[in-house]
C-alpha cells in the first residue's frame, strides 16, 4: 500500500515540474510512453525529487523506475532508511 503523503508529493512534483494533468498520475502509468518524458526529462525528475522532497537517488536507482508506482516504492524506501529527512508537506 502507498503512502498517500508519499503519492501526494510526487504526484505534485509531476504536476509541477512536467506539466502533466492530475487525471494522467495512476500508479501504472509509464513514464516515458504514458506521461510523454524523455531520458532529460527523467534527470530533471531527479533534480525535483532531491529538490522539492529531499530524497538522494543515485543515477542507479533512477534507470530502474519505469512507472509511477516505481518512483512511489522508491521514495518510500529511501525514506525508511536511518537518519532520511524527507519532506511530504505541498
Amino acid at each position: 500500500m502507498n503512502n498517500e503523503k508519499v503519492v501526494a508529493k510526487v504526484n505534485d512534483v509531476m504536476r509541477r515540474g512536467f506539466e502533466i494533468p492530475a487525471d494522467k498520475l495512476i500508479p501504472s502509468a509509464t513514464l516515458f510512453e504514458d506521461l510523454g518524458l524523455d531520458s532529460l526529462d527523467a534527470v530533471d525528475m531527479l533534480v525535483h525529487l532531491e529538490e522539492n522532497i529531499g530524497v538522494k537517488v543515485d543515477g542507479e536507482q533512477i534507470m530502474k523506475v519505469r512507472t509511477l508506482q516505481d518512483i512511489y516504492t522508491l521514495v518510500e524506501n529511501l525514506a525508511a532508511e536511518p537518519g532520511a529527512h524527507i519532506k511530504l508537506d505541498i
